[in-house]
């Protein structure tokens, strides 16, 4: 493909409509040698058009985050082209426009965190040497490249490693970027009235104060400490500076002095929480400087972030026992919530349009508090850590002004409802003591307010009443039910949770979207003793009807996008679903057709990963407790659906498929194995969709159950060797070696010892390279596992001299050397109580049952009694089998990077001997029963090989004596 041919391919993977056709084609052409270089080619040439150059740094940055290196750290590219890249990026993105430089800077940021600095530690000195006097437009391509390696050091915990890496970049870089600070200073003085000049300084500055936070994240640089006074001068000035040539028009966005501030604001903030020896003199006069741009900063919109970040510089400041006295009086707590707090917790004109106008945005921004640069947000944290140091003054103060709105309100309802909405915003946010919990809501409570006397007298009447209420009132009533959740009895919401659940009828939107988030947190309630709240007996006779509005609410526009934009009606079925549980078999065929209709309404362009998540998640639900008693009709449903999703190549719903497909099978373990399944089974088998990383743990849980349901399939088809080279793949990677002892486990498990005779032995030779040339823990610990699973199963015609007999065909003798050097060591390591419990009962089977154990390896014996008795001491205790399912916080999930578990689905963790309860008495009861079977033996060998060791006799006595 030529360039220009290359170049219109990426542009065209752009276009949702030539998508599929130019991905296709770009995935042949990357892998040709020198494709990455290309791209850059073509971003650097204006002879492409912007877009095209822009697809070409996008799929640059997607190429390198997933050819730079291996799990191993070794490069993917040839050294020609990893050295090229190095040497031209830099370059090339101090001289792109900035939307493609953030594009290249995500992958500098990625080749960083593989190379800097041990293998690329000429960047820094390549950065210094390019930075000039007075040329901004350079100066900020090599701030910004800097800022995408540095900002990588903001979420990394301390260790010397990272020390040493930010010590070589100080050592290099600290100086120079002082003295621009400096210049850059002048430079802004000498061109404050000339804009085309000057805005291209301002942006450098604001580019220094992300690096002055990302070199200072971790630890104060001595640099720093030694020029504080000077630093904190050019922060104080820049703080309070004003430029009317700087200023915009515009309402919604951030300009320049804006985003300069709030900028330096962030650095603030750190040095206040990290540095309060070096930075304490200073705060004082930031302080007052905060004070006053919080009391004359106007309720525009882009003033937002400034202002949200002035509030937590206070906060942070507020936690030193010497600032927070300043406000302890009266006084100054009154002005402090008149003149900072209110404003900010009152609803704007621009909170109105937003309710309007975006719904959804509204509602992501005012309850999951995810984004916490919103106004409201900034203002009750300040106000919340007000409480936490001066509780009475502060709850006394605002209880004034709680009453003061909602006497406002009570003149005159219809033209002052916004008093009211601001009293029980206020009144909430000092009611809450700690952090609003994702499982519980509020946990604990201001004991100097009483929230359900507050509620009954101001809030429950809005949710009572059909007709006169504003929107935005009940929606506070919804929160307010919804926060304190866990302070209401089970009685009270017994009386509470119809009136949330009759607003799931709502004709607006933000008022149905409340009423299902908190039908969804209260229906996943629990007590103390973990039993729910709102109990699943009530809730089943409203669920055919409950599920079905909701599905109704999400169909309401069957546009793609809209359809899949509000998660929180997705939840909310999925919530329903897991109360219902088997309540839902007599509503199967209403449920599945939506569950139909929307998957194929989606699935041509997944949007919003929340909505799609909880989709699955409902669907798991769904399957779980549906198809075991009627696995045929949802399997036939569900089939052509799930295979469009693979034939389509929908990436982001392929993982999720997997386990779906794996869950119905699963649903019916003594089901045949269905035309549906044996035409996926060569498609899942085939190397390209276990190219991505994501759907290998799906691809191993749904190529474990066909093997359960259809194994002589896989071996008249002779698809068996397929599946072992796929676990071959896997073995030998370190990043997949865990997924690789799954697929075997379950190889072993499903095919006959005559079937695996043949291939054992092979399969060994890989795990023993593994255990000699790269041996990790988790490969370690695996490995000794699975051993163990092995020589635990004599029933199924395996047992330890059958592992002895492959071992040693790979090598004589090497048997020993790992049962000694690895497999009885490694085997106290073992955690997990299942894992133990499977080592008791195959070290038992193997001083039981084992004739190279009774006959050659007589020290062995003794060794494998003593390993066993070892174990005994601390005994594996199984827990019972819990068939809850755990929440999983969207927040803190990474959609599109890797694979995302479905908790509703999960696999339990299964214990292939559940009859063996009590290990000890076990082990004790299979020593007697062989010893008599073997006409003493058993006592004999002990007596015999046991002499050296008289404890471990007198144990082993004991328990086969009980």
């Amino acid at each position: 493909m030529d360039m220009q041919r290359l170049a219109s391919a990426l542009e065209a993977s752009l276009d949702p409509a030539q998508n599929k056709q130019a991905e296709t084609a770009l995935l042949q052409e990357q892998r040709k040698r020198g494709f990455s270089l290309q791209l850059l080619q073509i971003v650097a040439s204006d002879a492409y058009g912007p877009t095209a150059r822009l697809a070409s740094a996008l799929y640059f940055k997607n190429f390198i985050r997933r050819s730079w290196t291996d799990e191993e750290g070794n490069y993917k590219l040839p050294s020609v082209e990893v050295v090229s890249i190095k040497r031209e990026l830099i370059g090339l993105m101090i001289n792109v426009p900035s939307n493609i430089q953030y594009q290249l800077g995500d992958a500098v940021g990625v080749i960083a965190d593989s190379d800097f600095w041990r293998r690329w530690d000429t960047l820094v000195d390549d950065l210094v040497s390019r930075l000039t006097p007075d040329n901004a437009r350079i100066n900020n391509g090599v701030l910004q490249v800097a800022h995408s390696i540095f900002k990588r050091w903001r979420p990394l915990y301390r260790s010397d490693e990272l020390y040493t890496e930010i010590n070589h970049v100080l050592s290099k870089f600290g100086e120079p970027f002082v003295q621009l600070l400096g210049n850059t200073d002048q430079l802004i003085e000498q061109n404050r009235n000339n804009k085309p000049a000057l805005s291209p300084y301002i942006s450098t500055l604001n580019l220094m104060m992300k690096l002055l936070y990302d070199l200072s994240v971790q630890d104060l640089p001595p640099i720093f400490e030694d020029n504080v006074t000077s630093i904190t001068s050019l922060l104080h000035k820049y703080l309070v500076y004003d430029n009317p040539v700087l200023h915009t028009d515009a309402d919604s966005e951030a300009g320049p002095l804006e985003l300069v501030k709030s900028g330096i604001f962030e650095v603030l903030i750190i040095y206040s929480q990290k540095y309060e020896d070096a930075f304490g003199p200073f705060v004082e006069q930031f302080v007052g400087s905060s004070w006053n741009l919080l009391t004359t900063t106007g309720l525009d919109t882009k003033n937002d972030v400034l202002v949200s970040k002035a509030l937590q510089f206070l906060t942070s400041v507020t936690r030193m026992p010497q600032h927070a006295q300043a406000f302890n009086n009266d006084d100054t707590m009154s002005q402090v919530i008149e003149r900072v707090v209110l404003p900010n917790l009152s609803l704007r004109e621009s909170d109105l349009e937003l309710f309007e106008d975006e719904p959804i945005e509204f509602i992501r921004r005012d309850l999951e508090g995810s984004d916490s640069d919103t106004r409201r947000r900034a203002a009750t944290d300040f106000l919340q850590r007000l409480l936490s140091q001066s509780q009475k003054l502060v709850t006394a103060v605002v209880l004034r002004y709680v009453n003061q709105y909602l006497s406002e309100f009570s003149r005159n309802p219809s033209a002052n409802w916004k008093s009211k909405d601001t009293a029980v915003y206020l009144y909430s946010a000092i009611a809450a003591k700690g952090a609003v919990t994702a499982s519980q809501g509020v946990k604990s409570v201001n004991e100097l307010v009483n929230i359900l006397d507050f509620f009954k007298a101001n809030v429950a009447g809005d949710l009572v009443s059909d007709s006169n209420v504003e929107p935005i009132l009940k929606v506070d009533a919804i929160k307010y039910l919804y926060v304190f959740r866990s302070q209401i009895t089970r009685e009270q919401w017994r009386d509470a949770f119809p009136l949330i659940v009759k607003h799931l009828g709502s004709s607006d939107y933000v008022v149905y979207s409340y009423a299902a988030i908190a039908v969804e947190r209260v229906l996943a309630l629990t007590d103390a003793a973990k039993r729910p709240v709102i109990s699943p007996t009530d809730v089943k006779p409203l669920s055919a009807q409950l599920l079905q509005h909701l599905f109704q609410l999400i169909e309401r526009n069957p546009e793609s996008a809209k359809l899949q934009e509000n998660e929180f009606l997705m939840r909310c079925v999925m919530r329903v679903l897991i109360v219902l549980r088997d309540g839902v078999i007599p509503i199967t065929d209403n449920v599945l057709s939506h569950f139909i209709k929307i998957t194929t309404i989606i699935s041509p362009n997944p949007a919003n990963p929340r909505f799609y998540y909880y989709h699955f998640e409902a669907l798991g639900a769904f399957i779980r407790f549906a198809a075991p008693s009627q696995p045929e009709k949802i399997e036939n449903s569900l089939h052509p659906v799930f295979v469009n999703v693979l034939q389509n190549e929908i990436q982001e719903f392929i993982p999720y498929v997997f386990q779906l497909f794996a869950a119905l099978l699963e649903a019916n373990p003594s089901g045949s194995l269905t035309s549906y399944y044996t035409q996926i089974t060569q498609p899942i088998l085939s190397p390209d969709f276990w190219s991505s990383r994501g759907n290998i743990p799906a691809l191993v849980r749904l190529l474990s159950s066909l093997m359960a349901r259809g194994a002589s399939y896989i071996v008249e088809s002779g698809q068996l060797e397929a599946v072992l080279g796929i676990f071959q793949s896997l073995i030998i990677s370190k990043a997949n070696e865990i997924y690789g002892f799954e697929l075997l486990e379950s190889i072993v498990a499903n095919f006959p010892p005559s079937i695996l005779d043949t291939y054992f032995a092979t399969v060994l030779q890989l795990l023993f390279t593994r255990l000699q040339n790269s041996k990790t823990e988790t490969f370690s610990s695996r490995f000794v596992r699975f051993y163990h699973f092995v020589s635990a199963r004599i029933e199924s015609g395996l047992g330890a001299d059958w592992f002895i007999k492959h071992a040693n065909q790979v090598q004589d003798g090497v048997y020993v050397q790992l049962y000694l050097g690895i497999i009885l060591p490694d085997t106290q390591k073992l955690a997990r109580p299942l894992d133990r419990k499977i080592a008791v009962i195959s070290l038992t089977k193997t001083l039981t049952e084992s004739s190279a154990f009774a006959e050659k390896y007589k020290k062995g014996w003794s060794f494998t009694c003593g390993a066993l008795l070892k174990l005994l001491e601390n005994p594996p205790v199984i827990a019972s089998t819990d068939d809850s399912i755990v929440d999983q916080d969207v927040d803190d999930m990474s959609f599109g990077v890797g694979f995302t578990q479905l908790q509703t689905i999960r696999r339990p963790t299964r214990d292939l001997w559940p009859e063996v309860t009590d290990v000890k008495s076990w082990v004790g009861q299979t020593l007697q029963d062989a010893n008599a079977v073997q006409g003493g033996k058993i006592k004999s060998f002990a007596e015999e090989r046991l002499a050296q060791s008289p404890e471990a006799l007198h144990v082993l006595a004991m328990y086969m004596s009980k």
